[in-house]
């Protein structure tokens, strides 16, 4: 659906420099972090960035409220420097934690051999590390960051030198943090708690402790509990935590889930799905609290994947939506499921990479989307994986997912149109397989060519038959009318191809939903269950004047 590009791996880079992944050793007890304001909590004190390409964030961290950004430009690699006094003849450990595009960590004036270490772009944190060894007459080192000459900005954050004392001072030791204050309930559902607490001093993460057994970690000041029985109370409780321990557990809150208004997730009849971009890609940027308040269904694209099969995770685009902070995207997930709203993680996209393909990674792929759904607060997960899918492996996936969610769990899909011109087809297969626990399936009806109608016959984008007799394969193939939604671009620059005005959607609803309204197609019966319509996207919809959802969302609403 989108475009997001990722720069390739340097051959030349990669021959010349070798990445280690492995935790920072400890020589002896007396050993100390000789890096000063290693987690950047100070600002940039005790470090010197060339070109002024650094700065301080508060988003994304590893620890503590702050983080180094750094920013390559021209011909400036965004270098960041500190001198380090080290001692003659020791050898010390180098490590630092890194995120964004390519970084590099190293160390010059050893006196021996200076050694550096680096990464390709991640979107996780992940922990460089390398040692070094002083010759006899060194007494101090020069520790840099840098990235890579038109690469994205890195992130960098704890730097240790860690090793014998080299007196020239070092961080204040952490104490353990004091119990978190302030905890409250900030929502329930029928399987799911929200808790938010006080900001803690020291803590670079908090625990949260359902009935006395700790269910889950968060960075930030508030979680959301899933997977929770309904109509049932629950005891909860926080601690909060550095590297010198845990604190003693906050007062206990007490809250009791929703009683559930009937099976499944509640949704209204007819809903409107809209994709909300964690990127800017020339549409709107948008927070998520700025999203129309037509679209019933918010789907986050999207999700990323990681180094572990089938597993994916999430990574605010902070720098890119204008500062947007975590606590912020969680608060706004709050907000809208309190109005009402369904917000849900899109897994895929079209450089979409996951794949789920055996038993270990359908595993992988259930917990991590389960644990981004305790982290953040999301109501479930959207499969747009547009490369392709294995229908029994994502069965297992959605299944397992399901089990551990419980009966709240939105499912929604996005295929393309070939996806969905059989039953034999694997989306199509995996629809039918979670045909219980699918929300609905929003094909694309658009970067698409020709294709065949439910009635044999060849059908061309953009227009009120293709939309109506492709939608009638779902409908009698299987899916129940609630299951099958209309998938368009909001604006002409939303998809490559495939645009229509919102009065053609509207009207192929009303085709579908009534029998009246269509083109040369006329389906054989009517489907007034029909879910109702989803677009790409509500930045690129509101790019536009928010002429969608002002035409479609309404439309939507009040079909019979």
């Amino acid at each position: 659906m989108s475009i997001r590009s990722r720069f390739g791996v340097m051959a030349a880079l990669t021959a010349a420099l070798a990445l280690t992944l492995l935790p920072a050793g400890h020589a002896s007890a007396a050993d100390v972090n000789n890096a000063k304001n290693a987690g950047f909590e100070s600002g940039l004190s005790d470090w010197t960035c060339s070109a002024n390409s650094g700065t301080t964030v508060s988003a994304p961290v590893h620890g503590g409220s702050a983080a180094l950004k750094a920013t390559p430009a021209g011909q400036d690699n965004a270098r960041c420097t500190q001198a380090v006094a080290v001692k003659p003849n020791s050898t010390y450990t180098l490590s630092a934690w890194v995120q964004g595009g390519y970084t590099y960590l190293g160390v010059t004036g050893t006196g021996t051999t200076d050694v550096s270490t680096w990464t390709p772009d991640t979107t996780t944190w992940k922990q460089l590390s390398t040692t070094f060894t002083t010759g006899a007459a060194t007494t101090s080192v020069t520790v840099y960051t840098h990235g890579w000459y038109g690469q994205a900005a890195y992130y960098a954050d704890d730097v240790s030198v860690h090793g014998p004392d080299g007196g020239g001072g070092t961080d204040p030791s952490p104490t353990i943090p004091g119990a978190p204050s302030g905890l409250s309930v900030s929502g329930t559902t029928s399987s799911s708690v929200s808790l938010a607490w006080n900001t803690v001093p020291g803590a670079t993460g908090y625990h949260v402790y359902r009935n006395g057994t700790k269910v889950t970690a968060v960075t930030g000041t508030s979680a959301t509990v899933t997977g929770l029985a309904a109509s049932t109370s629950y005891s909860f409780q926080v601690t909060a935590a550095n590297a010198a321990g845990e604190s003693p557990k906050s007062a206990a809150v007490t809250a009791t889930t929703n009683t559930p208004t009937g099976p499944g997730p509640s949704l209204p009849k007819h809903a409107v799905t809209g994709y909300w971009q964690n990127f800017d890609n020339g549409a709107t940027v948008q927070k998520l609290a700025d999203v129309q308040s037509a679209y019933d269904i918010i789907a986050v694209a999207f999700a990323d994947a990681t180094s572990t099969p089938g597993a994916v995770t999430f990574n605010l685009d902070s720098a890119g939506l204008g500062g947007y902070t975590v606590d912020q995207f969680k608060a706004d997930i709050r907000a809208k499921q309190a109005a009402g709203k369904k917000v849900i993680v899109s897994v895929g996209g079209e450089r979409g990479t996951v794949a789920v393909n055996d038993a270990a990674s359908a595993t992988n792929f259930a917990n991590s989307v389960y644990s981004l759904m305790q982290t953040y607060g999301f109501d479930g997960v959207d499969i747009d994986l547009e490369n392709g899918l294995n229908a029994t492996y994502m069965t297992q996936a959605l299944r397992s997912l399901s089990a551990k969610a419980g009966p709240s769990l939105i499912i929604t899909m996005a295929p393309q149109t070939i996806d969905m011109q059989s039953t034999s087809n694997a989306y199509f297969q995996t629809a039918l397989n979670i045909k219980d626990i699918l929300t609905v399936v929003n094909m694309q009806y658009y970067n698409s060519g020709s294709m065949l109608g439910c009635d044999g016959k060849v059908y061309s984008q953009g227009s009120v038959d293709f939309l109506t007799a492709l939608a009638c394969i779902q409908l009698e193939g299987g899916l129940a009318p609630s299951q099958v939604g209309l998938g368009l671009p909001a604006s002409t620059r939303g998809a490559g191809s495939g645009y229509v005005s919102p009065s053609v959607v509207n009207n192929a609803l009303d085709c579908l939903t009534k029998g009246t309204g269509c083109g040369t197609f006329k389906p054989s019966r009517t489907y007034p269950d029909l879910r109702g319509a989803m677009t790409w996207s509500t930045n690129w919809d509101a790019t536009a004047g928010n002429a969608w959802s002002s035409a479609v969302g309404p439309h939507v609403h009040g079909l019979p």
